[in-house]
């Protein structure tokens, strides 16, 4: 085969184009809407898991967060706390912007519990300071009210998510009278008040968060089922 036939059959498929068509495969995968899909992601997931976590890693294990099916989340943590999942992994300022890019992407009561204690294990170490943490990322009223949205008042302060959300607003919170700067100032005080309105028991959420980010949703509803489960 000459060298023109050669170039005309790699025009055909280039390297590009082929992983364009991985890439479309993986997303499909990672839609999980589809039994093959779901059982693919939970490979995947086992995969990535052994592979361990490290900062070349953990954009992966943040992507796996997007699929909204328990069987790969659970998977992925294993024996884990998932609260602590992500803790090997330094707080930076793409951790922190994900981390509340998914509190605001999903409803409350719409997304695994597992899911969103992973992404409260990140805030909760990134604002341990938080003043270090605010350096890091500077967290808006939006960022706070979308953090807030996932405290469900029925379940009382005790239940592990909402613990560690009182947590994080009262640390948020502290912020309050440290600075001159007008929105660090109202996204510390939104953040007391939030605190303030769950322990309220004559006040409602809907009254300090507005409410159309207090839309709840099933994550059960949304979920298909893998046909079989890999069992360690």
């Amino acid at each position: 085969m000459d060298k023109q036939s050669e170039k005309l059959i790699d025009k055909t498929w280039s390297k590009e184009t082929i992983m364009q068509v991985e890439l479309g495969i993986v997303q499909n995968m990672f839609g999980s809407r589809t039994e093959e899909a779901v059982e693919g992601s939970i490979s995947f997931a086992r995969f990535l898991s052994l592979s361990g976590l490290n900062n070349d890693t953990y954009p992966l294990f943040l992507k796996l967060l997007e699929v909204e099916n328990h069987w790969v989340i659970d998977t992925m943590v294993g024996k884990k706390d998932p609260f602590l999942l992500l803790s090997p992994i330094q707080p930076n300022n793409y951790l922190i912007f994900n981390a509340f890019k998914l509190l605001t992407k999903w409803h409350p009561g719409g997304i695994y519990p597992v899911t969103l204690s992973i992404v409260l294990g990140i805030l909760q170490a990134a604002y341990a300071s938080p003043k270090d943490g605010y350096k890091i990322y500077e967290v808006s009223i939006n960022d706070v009210n979308n953090l807030g949205k996932h405290l469900n008042k029925e379940t009382g302060q005790e239940e592990p998510n909402n613990r560690t959300i009182l947590d994080i607003v009262d640390r948020l919170g502290a912020l309050a009278g440290t600075s001159t700067d007008p929105e660090k100032e109202q996204m510390a005080r939104q953040a007391n008040n939030i605190r303030t309105y769950f322990f309220d028991k004559r006040k409602k959420m809907e009254d300090i968060i507005p409410q159309v980010l207090l839309v709840k949703s099933d994550y059960i509803a949304k979920e298909t089922a893998p046909r079989m489960v890999f069992v360690n």
